[in-house]
């Protein structure tokens, strides 16, 4: 069963969706709740013919009173009996309640509730596919409040259609029915209401469209800045900054409390609108119903009867218009949610060349690359050929495409001229997603997740040996800290690893490397955050992971790379020397002045 839920979550096509969205904003909304609940179909007609068979309290106690009154004023024409089967019958119709408004509920929650977990799947599943890009430029905090209070507030609106807008659109129809099989008349005022309450949503609709949509940006932005704040937490209390935060984050809030009050305020007048607007309908009923009772065309308990069902239509259609602003925020994070689904940027692999081994062998042929709306080269014109199992290093000074490269190598970046190949084949005609079991990359801040140091080293291996995972360990130079802990391998590192020093969790990255075994290894920095014990221990751990293996460093410490096969000097998106430590030493030029400098 489990499978099976988790194939119809995968099959959650967004793309599609969206391909055939109109360019409405209202109407791709709509498009895409119901795209969801393909599938679910069946569930929510077995919902909808449960709400119906259990709401018949409803349709059926204005009738039944209607009849008692009729048969208590006029005695002489009825029996006793006449009482009790009306009492008999409304008391059934009351009880079934009980069973059928729990399978209304248990079909709606089965729908719902796959379909949060469907909406979170294609957001998680689209996060991965995003480019390394746009990651980067989107804010982490902006990304959470999508995933969580969007998806949230998009199945509260599928919760409001199912509590509130069927049952209230069911509602309605009834009550007109069965007023129009009891009279014309009277039914043809009924509908009058309808285009009160449309006009009442016409009014407020894009005022509070405007407001939420506000609302929704400005709890993005809190969301951002908190996230930002409890990373900069360490840092702040160090300087003594906490009042500065504090005012940041409370800046933050007042403009939310500020959008927060307008969206309430334009809330009340919308809620106290209906309310006035619909109470007068509810005595023009009365007014109406009474004189015809008093001309003689209806019977007297027939007002109790009408007046119930005025009461049913009234009572829906102001509870559509209640709900409407909670609606419309929910509609509001289906277009918060499609910037994410709906976002171009993502890496294309499909139909690509699938490496099944690489040598590593690499080369650059006049790669130039400009980010987007920039007009300056970040690269320009580099050529280089790397042969398998030699060991590059990149220097020069910040912003001289150094880090750059590496992105090239990893395939997050693509050259906007030029081209970078793997083994004679150019990567923009591979899939990088089997390219990249071949790699493994030492960033220089490593991110471990809040699991154990094996868990961490094992990261996405289900099947690796105890063998392998202690061979791994020793290579990193990780056995003393091992034996050390407590609980060894099985010891917790804490969120973000910040039980650990930063040694400690570069050789968990570099044992991380290291057990996937990987023909291609790419160190950005990994040293240039420790000190010269932890960075002694790192280094040790760098010169096992990179035996054999073609490897690309960038590196700040000079001293660090003496042992690298050559070492390429960049400046400005150029190369401007390439040679060995000795030879570039030699040469006193670029690398020359970088050595001096340190």
């Amino acid at each position: 069963m489990e499978r099976v839920e988790r194939n119809a979550l995968n099959k959650l096509n967004y793309d599609q969706t969206f391909a055939q969205a109109s360019s409405s904003e209202e109407k791709s909304a709509i498009k895409f709740l119901i795209s969801l609940y393909r599938g679910n179909f069946m569930n929510l007609s077995l919902s909808l013919f449960f709400l119906i068979i259990k709401s018949a309290p409803v349709y059926v106690l204005p009738i039944v009173t209607s009849n008692i009154i009729n048969i208590a004023s006029n005695p002489g024409t009825h029996a006793t009996r006449d009482l009790w089967i009306n009492f008999a019958v409304i008391s059934v119709i009351i009880l079934q309640n009980i069973p059928t408004h729990t399978w209304y509920i248990s079909f709606m929650s089965k729908a719902i509730r796959h379909v949060e977990a469907g909406i979170r799947s294609s957001l998680v599943r689209k996060l991965q596919q995003l480019s390394i890009t746009y990651h980067r430029d989107l804010q982490a905090g902006r990304l959470q409040a999508k995933v969580i209070r969007d998806v949230e507030a998009v199945e509260q609106l599928s919760k409001q259609l199912m509590l509130s807008l069927f049952p209230a659109i069911i509602n309605i129809i009834v009550a007109i029915v069965l007023t129009a099989m009891n009279s014309w008349t009277v039914s043809s005022f009924f509908v009058v209401t309808i285009p009160a309450s449309i006009a009442l949503v016409t009014v407020f609709r894009k005022k509070i469209r405007k407001t939420n949509k506000e609302f929704r940006k400005q709890i993005e932005q809190m969301s951002s800045i908190m996230s930002e704040m409890v990373e900069m937490i360490p840092v702040t209390r160090a300087h003594g900054l906490e009042n500065v935060e504090i005012e940041r984050m409370d800046d933050s809030l007042r403009t939310l409390q500020g959008k927060g009050q307008r969206l309430d305020i334009v809330e009340a007048y919308f809620g106290a609108s209906n309310w006035v607007t619909f109470q007068f309908f509810q005595v023009l009923c009365l007014m109406f119903t009474a004189f015809l009772a008093f001309q003689g065309k209806i019977p007297v308990g027939n007002i109790v009867m009408y007046q119930g069902f005025f009461g049913m239509i009234l009572g829906s259609v102001s509870g559509l218009i209640t709900v409407y602003p909670n609606m419309a925020k929910g509609f509001e994070s289906i277009h918060s949610i499609t910037e994410i689904l709906r976002s171009k940027e993502i890496e294309h692999n499909q139909g690509k060349l699938k490496l099944s081994e690489i040598r590593g062998d690499f080369s650059f042929q006049n790669v130039q690359l400009i980010y987007p709306g920039n007009e300056h080269h970040v690269l320009e014109e580099v050529s280089l050929e790397v042969k398998a199992g030699e060991c590059i290093a990149f220097v020069g000074e910040s912003g001289a495409g150094k880090s750059t490269i590496l992105n090239l190598v990893i395939g997050f970046l693509d050259p906007t001229g030029g081209k970078v190949c793997v083994d004679g084949v150019n990567l923009a005609e591979v899939d990088l997603r089997e390219y990249r079991r071949f790699l493994s990359v030492v960033p220089q801040t490593n991110i471990l997740f809040s699991g154990t140091i094996r868990e961490n080293i094992t990261y996405g291996l289900p099947d690796i040996t105890e063998q392998q995972i202690r061979k791994a360990v020793q290579m990193a130079n990780l056995e003393e800290l091992i034996e050390r802990l407590p609980n060894g391998l099985e010891t917790m590192v804490g969120e973000h690893g910040g039980k650990l020093s930063g040694g400690q969790r570069q050789r968990i990255a570099i044992a991380r490397a290291l057990i996937r075994d990987p023909k291609v290894i790419i160190l950005d920095e990994a040293t240039s955050a420790l000190d010269n014990a932890s960075e002694f221990h790192v280094q040790k751990a760098m010169q096992e992971l990179i035996k054999g293996r073609t490897t690309f460093i960038v590196a700040h410490r000079l001293s660090t790379i003496r042992d690298a096969d050559r070492i390429v000097v960049m400046k400005r998106g150029r190369i401007a020397e390439v040679g060995t430590f000795d030879e570039l030493i030699a040469r006193k030029g670029e690398f020359y002045n970088l050595k001096e400098l340190q």
